[in-house]
């Protein structure tokens, strides 16, 4: 069996890792474990030391600040000795015969993803299985879990992708890794998933792959990050409301995908907004949806006061964002350009507002029209979402 990378980075989930080591370490194949322990406190880099297993791998950030999963999943791949890597959680548990019935689906320009087994912790779902081998580490026993596993198992495949994945170290490379515009975490994944599928990548789901995921204990249910099992910790809380934010203002639209998560990517249009009678919060509600916003702001009081909450939270120039009303040309610098008054903007424009990469695509074409509240302006309709495939240095 060709060997495999498994690539875990941890922080402060020595509990959950043991278990996770031990899985890997009971498949029949012995593979290549790389552990990449993010700054703990709970003894992790000692134990992997007392282990002495000479197809371990481990890197330790002595922190005390963390990098986050996207810098070091990233780290851990390009570390990675064998052509296959699979990035795994240190909350999971690989079933008997995960290797191998992940590997009969695995060739170039594939990513195969395992089938996650969860307790009730979140709502079920049709690309996932809800049963109960415990929430806690100490809950949990292999002999019941590769016994009731058996059963769980189903001889099919989707179209999705959702981690643990397994995929070619090169095709990995070839787009570039994770986008630091998401660390430390919260997004990376639906970014990386998108460039994955428009690179022309095949992203299978094996029902017969199973692994058990406690579920979030990276940084939502932290305990050690202020979470619990079920409480969102307030780290996890920020980064996923900043990198919702920054997803849009990269991709356009926030994370899509059909029921077995597979990505839907409408397409990335240059857009502008040209908004008359503005505030604080349509500007804030509004910005991450377009390119750039034109309000009527002689004086900058609205930008400069929007810049100075925001731009902490984003690594996009706010300031190549928001321009004034008569001192730029909106229609001679972007291609689409939808005017509106922000006194007439209800929630049900908002949304129509979100839908329109959609609408446009279906039946856009150079011109003028009028929708709901918008004018609508179509100088050209390039796509863009192509260029966001390979992240650029």
């Amino acid at each position: 069996m060709d060997k495999i990378t498994f690539v875990l980075p941890s922080r402060n989930n020595l509990e959950f890792l043991h278990i996770a080591y031990k899985s890997i370490r009971n498949l029949l194949t012995k593979h290549e474990i790389l552990i990449l322990d993010d700054a703990s406190t709970d003894g992790t880099s000692e134990w992997i030391t007392s282990l002495k297993d000479p197809d371990l791998i481990h890197y330790h950030n002595t922190g005390p600040e963390r990098i986050g999963i996207v810098g070091m999943f990233d780290k851990g791949i390009e570390m990675a000795r064998t052509e296959i890597i699979f990035a795994f959680h240190a909350d999971m548990v690989a079933c008997k015969d995960l290797d191998k019935n992940i590997l009969k689906y695995l060739k170039p320009g594939t990513v195969v993803s395992a089938t996650r087994v969860e307790p009730p912790l979140h709502p079920s779902g049709p690309e996932k299985i809800t049963y109960d081998f415990g929430v806690e580490a100490e809950q949990f026993d292999f002999n019941k879990w590769y016994n009731e596993s058996k059963d769980l198992k189903q001889d099919k495949i989707t179209e999705g992708i959702f981690a643990p994945w397994c995929m070619y170290k090169s095709d990995y490379l070839a787009v570039g890794g994770h986008d630091e515009l998401f660390a430390p975490q919260s997004k990376e994944d639906s970014d990386l998933f998108n460039r994955f599928v428009l690179n022309g990548y095949k992203v299978i789901q094996s029902w017969d792959s199973l692994v058990y995921h406690f579920t979030s204990r990276g940084s939502r249910f932290n305990k050690h990050a202020g979470g619990d099992t079920g409480k969102n910790s307030e780290e996890w809380l920020y980064t996923t409301t900043k990198n919702g934010r920054e997803f849009i203002r990269k991709w356009g639209h926030f994370v899509k995908h059909d029921e077995f998560m597979k990505p839907i990517i409408p397409p990335k249009y240059n857009i502008a907004y040209v908004i008359k009678n503005c505030n604080l919060n349509v500007i804030s509600a509004i910005e991450p949806w377009c390119d750039r916003i034109y309000i009527e702001d002689t004086m900058q009081v609205l930008t400069n006061s929007y810049i100075e909450t925001e731009q902490k939270n984003t690594s996009f120039d706010l300031s190549k964002r928001i321009f004034c009303i008569g001192y730029n040309d909106p229609i001679g610098e972007n291609d689409i350009v939808i005017e509106f008054d922000a006194i007439q903007l209800t929630q049900q424009s908002f949304q129509l507002l979100q839908q329109l990469p959609n609408i446009i695509k279906e039946s856009g074409e150079i011109g003028k029209f009028e929708l709901d509240i918008f004018t609508i302006t179509i100088v050209s309709l390039i796509e863009y979402q192509n260029d966001l495939i390979v992240l650029k240095n």
